[in-house]
């Protein structure tokens, strides 16, 4: 059973940072596309970045500048780093993974809240 679990989230002041990290089991994140998005109360579901090992990650413009994605093959984990956070950061993040060939994602983690107070 192929499962991700997306953690890292809490509560964080504006102009902080947070790491949240994506862990896979019954997949091999290196084989995936690894995607990070967010969603706030009362709004759409939106894109922060894909990254596919071997490639330079894409960064939607919510996310660059700021968030920033790396891995560990060996902990099968795929991270996002967010710095200079504000409260517009707000929502619950979550991460998926598609084969690279791929533009649908096939798994979806369960998410992890991220609150920024200001």
């Amino acid at each position: 059973e192929v499962q991700l679990q997306a953690s890292g989230g809490g509560l964080v002041q504006a102009g902080g940072s947070l790491r949240l990290s994506c862990t896979a089991s019954g997949l091999i994140l290196d084989d995936y596309g690894v995607g990070w998005f967010r969603q706030a109360p009362g709004k759409e579901r939106e894109g922060l970045s894909c990254s596919t090992r071997g490639y330079t990650p894409d960064y939607t413009d919510s996310a660059k500048g700021r968030f920033t994605t790396s891995s560990d093959s060996a902990k099968n984990t795929v991270y996002l780093q967010m710095n200079s956070l504000v409260p517009e950061d707000t929502a619950v993040y979550y991460c998926a993974a598609r084969r690279r060939w791929k533009s649908e994602y096939d798994y979806w983690g369960q998410g992890t809240q991220v609150t920024v107070s200001s």
